[in-house]
Formats: structure tokens, C-alpha cells, sequence
């Protein structure tokens, strides 16, 4: 029989190095950990899907191991540690059976499945974001602090097939610091999304012949952490430092609506694929999900720990699913194994009593007192 785990709806990874599995249907969170106890060099920095089937995850640990959790069986089944470079992990991929980790130094490396050996790549210091693009899995963008946006295409990596391009000077003719926080590859297109530390939201395009922005958004005051591309990709939710998250639409670069009730820095932020739904989380230890269309916050669930990143499924009928029709299937044979192992007891009628003759004669005598 699986294992309630693969009913879980999001996935959450934690500062103390614990997967967290929520099910919102039932309320309910699940604390999975690969050893008995907790240890800080094992927080959690980076997730992934393991197979587009969603029935694994690939947990990036501080320790600079990476742990294989099975939602199928409910555990971890494997664990690969990947050396080289400083810092945490800030990217997992995988493409074609291969593992891609990214480290903070800025290596990036391959591990192929049959083979202890790795392929290197530099890609600059000061990483902050590494992320596969879904259309074409062998290339990957980066980006980080003094360390523009980049992409690769790992079949070549020689050189980055786009390398962006610093904004002008500002008004006083000084210099723009260069801080890419997270980034995303827009589907159907060449585009790549990114937010920065200095509060931009920013849209590069490949195919044009200028490596500048052609889109460009500030909003709030304070660093953006993370973003996320919303269902149609005509708008992206981004999370700040502070703990605003707002949602910015891409045509015409202006401000959509902002999602309240946060209380800390937000570090993961994902979209429902379909579905106008947003889950996040951040370091006020809570996971929420938010709808798009009317702000509301749909889900609210505290997790005790810090927490740095998120996996959100893909599937679409939350309310229509049974989280465990195996179980009850095996709960209704138990029962009528039980009903059918037990004794039969049959029930006699009671005998009818037998007429008492005393009291026959004292109604004979009330009736004679009464008189006709």
C-alpha cells in the first residue's frame, strides 16, 4: 500500500533539516527526517522534483549532501554527498537521470548517475539563484550579488549563451549595484524574470538585440527574496525581506494587488500551475496559502521552525481527492472479518404467564359491590 505521504499538497524544507509534508485537505503536517536527530548542518537550502511525476524529492542539505525522499514509501531512500565549492546549495536540477547542484562560490557541477565523477562549470561568485528552464532542461540560469544574470546551456559550456547587461547610471551618474535575487524562465518564450536585492523586478528578452532589461518594476522599499510566475505567466508574485509579497503584472509594469498576513522575511514563494493559488513561507515559521483572484488567505499552518524553501504539487482536484481509499477499503474487510468470525446467539420468545385465579375473583367481587 503507498504511503499517506503522496497526498501531501506542499512541501516545505526547514533551517533544523526536516521535510515537512502538509496535507491541507486534513489539516495536517508530517515531519520527515532521514536520522533520528535534528542538526543544524543538515538545514535544508534547496528542493527539487526528482521525476515530473512528483513521486520524488530532492532535499539539498547545509552538509552538502543530497537526499532522495520517496513520497511514494513516505522516507528517504538515498543520500549523495556533492563536495566542492563554499557555501550552501543555491540550485537543484536534474535533466536526463544527471544531478546539477549549484553552489554560493558559484560551482556548478553535474554528477551523472553511473559515474563518481562530476562536470564542472564556473558561473561567478556570489550566487544567490539557480534555476533549470522547464522548456529546455539542459540550460540553467544564474545570478547573484556583483554576479549578473547568465544562461547556460550545459551541453556547451564553454560560455553563457546570454549574459545581461547592467542598467545605465542612475541620475546622478553613478554606478547601479548589480544584487539578482531569484529568476525564472517564462514558458512559450525566450524571457527570463528576475527580482533583486535593491527591489526591482526585472524582464530580459535573448532574442532582442539589447542585454538590458526591457522591462523594468520597483516595488516596495526592501530586498526581494523570492518570486514565482502566476498561472497564464501574464504576472509574477514576488516576497520581500520584510514580508510583503505583492503581485506584479508584466504587461504594462505596474502594481496588481498585494497578499497580507505575513510577519517575517519571505524565502520560498510558488504558483499553482493552473490553478490561481499561491503557497509561501518565510522565517515567521508559518506556511499560507493565498488565492489570486480574491487576496484571501485559504490556509494558514504553523510548522515550529524556521523555513527556507517550498514545493508545491501540481495536482488540480484537491477537493475531490479520497487521501485514503486503500485504507478504508482494508478497514471495511477488517470489519466484516470480525462480524464473520462472531458466534451467532439466537433469541427465544418469552413464555406467556399463566393466568393467576386470585385475581379473578376479586374483580367478581368489585363488580357485585358496584351493583348492575
Amino acid at each position: 500500500m503507498a504511503s499517506p505521504a503522496r497526498w501531501n499538497h506542499v512541501w516545505v524544507g526547514a533551517e533544523t533539516g526536516i521535510l515537512k509534508g502538509v496535507n491541507l485537505q486534513k489539516k495536517q503536517a508530517t515531519n520527515y527526517t532521514a536520522s533520528g536527530a535534528l542538526r543544524r548542518d543538515e538545514g535544508v537550502c534547496a528542493m527539487c522534483w526528482g521525476d515530473p511525476l512528483e513521486s520524488e524529492i530532492l532535499v539539498g542539505c547545509l552538509d552538502r549532501s543530497v537526499k532522495l525522499f520517496s513520497t511514494e514509501k513516505g522516507k528517504f531512500t538515498e543520500s549523495r554527498l556533492c563536495p566542492g565549492g563554499e557555501g550552501p546549495f543555491r540550485g537543484l536540477a536534474v535533466q536526463d537521470g544527471s544531478l546539477i547542484t549549484c553552489v554560493e562560490s558559484g560551482l556548478l557541477k553535474v554528477w551523472h548517475e553511473d559515474s563518481s565523477e562530476a562536470a564542472e562549470l564556473q558561473v561567478g561568485p556570489g550566487v544567490c539563484r539557480m534555476r533549470q528552464n522547464p522548456a529546455r532542461p539542459q540550460c540553467v540560469g544564474t545570478g547573484g550579488k556583483e554576479n549578473a544574470l547568465k544562461v547556460w546551456d550545459l551541453q556547451q559550456p564553454q560560455e553563457p549563451i546570454f549574459r545581461a547587461k547592467n542598467v545605465r547610471h542612475d541620475w546622478l551618474n553613478l554606478r547601479v549595484p548589480v544584487w539578482d535575487r531569484d529568476l525564472q524562465f517564462l514558458p512559450g518564450s525566450e524571457k527570463i524574470i528576475t527580482c533583486t536585492g535593491h527591489h526591482q523586478v526585472r524582464v530580459y528578452d535573448p532574442s532582442s538585440p539589447q542585454r538590458r532589461p526591457v522591462l523594468e518594476v520597483t516595488y516596495g522599499e526592501h530586498p526581494l527574496t523570492a518570486l514565482s510566475l502566476a498561472p497564464g505567466a501574464n504576472s509574477v508574485v514576488v516576497g520581500s525581506a520584510r514580508g510583503d509579497v505583492a503581485v506584479i503584472d508584466l504587461r504594462q509594469g505596474r502594481l496588481l494587488k498585494c497578499l497580507k498576513g505575513f510577519a517575517g522575511a519571505v524565502r520560498g514563494v510558488q504558483c499553482h500551475p493552473t490553478r490561481p493559488l499561491v503557497a509561501s513561507c518565510g522565517l515567521d515559521r508559518f506556511l499560507r496559502l493565498h488565492g489570486l483572484d480574491d487576496k484571501r488567505l485559504q490556509h494558514k499552518v504553523y510548522l515550529k521552525s524556521q523555513l527556507n524553501c517550498l514545493l508545491l504539487t501540481s495536482r488540480e482536484a484537491w477537493e475531490d481527492e479520497d487521501p485514503d481509499p486503500a485504507k478504508a477499503e482494508e478497514v471495511k474487510e477488517e470489519e466484516d472479518e470480525l462480524w464473520a468470525a462472531m458466534e451467532t446467539v439466537r433469541t427465544h420468545p418469552a413464555p406467556k404467564r399463566a393466568a393467576d385465579p386470585g385475581a379473578g375473583a376479586v374483580k367478581k367481587q368489585k363488580r357485585a359491590r358496584a351493583g348492575p
